[in-house]
């Protein structure tokens, strides 16, 4: 089932939009002009308000080549129900200060369903095949 999520914008602000047709995200635009300093993190207010659906959630991914080519990135979560303005976090890991220009993608967001039944508590869990094996349980 498609659905187009109605979308509210800031002034200066962007629509969302995916470069690709089967890309999984939308990319969010800065609207600003921001430095971003080595080994810190500027915040970036999207003027993107998005009505996403009950029982789906935004899912704010870093934009792969801002991540691998200049060590930046962001994670974030936006609710259904939540109709403000999406800020973006980044942080940039690198030895270098990243210059964020206006109209510059700045991170996506994925809009996927979520599971809202919540949790119930049990004395026990079925067994599975993993059970409570952790990390580097299946070796390198």
């Amino acid at each position: 089932m498609k659905y187009k999520i109605d979308v509210m914008l800031d002034e200066g602000a962007y629509l969302p939009e995916r470069a690709h047709i089967l890309d999984a995200g939308m990319d969010l635009r800065s609207r600003e002009n921001k430095v971003i300093y080595k080994h810190n993190s500027a915040t970036f207010d999207t003027g993107v308000h998005m009505a996403i659906p009950e029982g789906y959630v935004g899912f704010l991914k870093s934009k792969s080549g801002l991540n691998v080519n200049y060590g930046l990135r962001g994670e974030g979560v936006i609710d259904s129900g939540y109709t403000g303005s999406i800020v973006v976090k980044l942080y940039n890991d690198s030895d270098q200060d990243y210059e964020v220009k206006r109209g510059d993608k700045i991170s996506q967001i994925v809009i996927i369903p979520v599971l809202l039944d919540g949790v119930r508590e049990v004395k026990n869990l079925e067994d599975s095949e993993r059970g409570s094996n952790g990390f580097g349980s299946t070796g390198k």
